[in-house]
């Protein structure tokens, strides 16, 4: 998938913390990246677009990052880091089996399944978990209990269904932290929530971006980011590989 910027990034990965990771593409370790988030207002345009802040607390957020602009660049660095230490990590996860497939039956038994890529376990990775854990508790300790607030966009991010609650933990105190706060806190729920059998990755073997996302669809067989990014350019290629045999091998003839 591309998108011009971060203004038009589709957001595909059915949470929060996915569609963070996803701000990079193609999702590759090689160079030639693309960074969606070059700048703090790129993240903070993000943001209000994930649903992680709402208008008014976009507002203030630029206004402190407008007063003291190191501030920002620190927020920006530090919700990059959380990207790239859950980018890590979604990987070891144990994987979904493909319909028909036998399931792992053991920690770092990783089957090969569509969508998902080889990758070591979970403890090969302590450095970026206890990274993950340091900031949802930097996270934590700038958070507070309100009573009766409804559950909006901007309040911590579950794969539960919307609703009302009699007390909510609302993440973030500091207008300056609140982007990463709430990055640190959407990310460490994703990954303790068990609706994650159905993580994907947009398979780079094939053409793909390497983008992640929860497959939703009714059989579980959803393969691309997007079927009209990714997935039409890997046919158009398969198409055009088809055809180039095709002519080489009437020549040879």
């Amino acid at each position: 998938m591309t998108a011009s910027g971060v203004a038009d990034l589709p957001l595909v990965g059915g949470h929060p913390a996915l569609d963070l990771v996803n701000t990079v593409e193609p999702r590759l370790p090689a160079a030639g990246r693309h960074e969606h988030l070059a700048v703090p207002h790129d993240l903070l345009t993000w943001a209000m677009r994930a649903g992680l802040v709402n208008t008014a607390e976009g507002q203030a957020v630029a206004d402190a990052w407008a007063a003291s602009p190191a501030a920002a660049g620190r927020a920006l660095t530090a919700a990059v880091q959380i990207r790239e230490a859950l980018s890590a990590v979604l990987p070891a996860l144990p994987p979904a089996p493909a319909p028909g497939a036998t399931a792992p039956t053991g920690p770092g038994q990783q089957a090969a399944t569509p969508g998902q890529m080889a990758a070591p376990g979970l403890a090969d990775l302590s450095p970026e978990l206890e990274y993950l854990s340091a900031c949802w508790a930097a996270a934590a300790a700038r958070s507070r209990l309100t009573p009766g607030t409804p559950i909006t966009l901007s309040a911590p991010i579950t794969l539960s269904a919307p609703g009302q609650a009699a007390v909510r933990l609302m993440v973030g105190t500091s207008p300056a932290l609140l982007i990463p706060d709430r990055v640190a806190h959407a990310a460490v729920g994703l990954l303790c929530d068990t609706g994650l059998t159905n993580l994907r990755t947009c398979p780079v073997e094939e053409g793909g971006c390497g983008w992640v996302f929860i497959d939703h669809s009714r059989n579980r067989s959803r393969r691309w980011c997007i079927m009209a990014g990714c997935g039409t350019h890997a046919k158009a290629r398969r198409l055009t590989e088809r055809r180039r045999a095709a002519r080489t091998s009437y020549r040879s003839n």
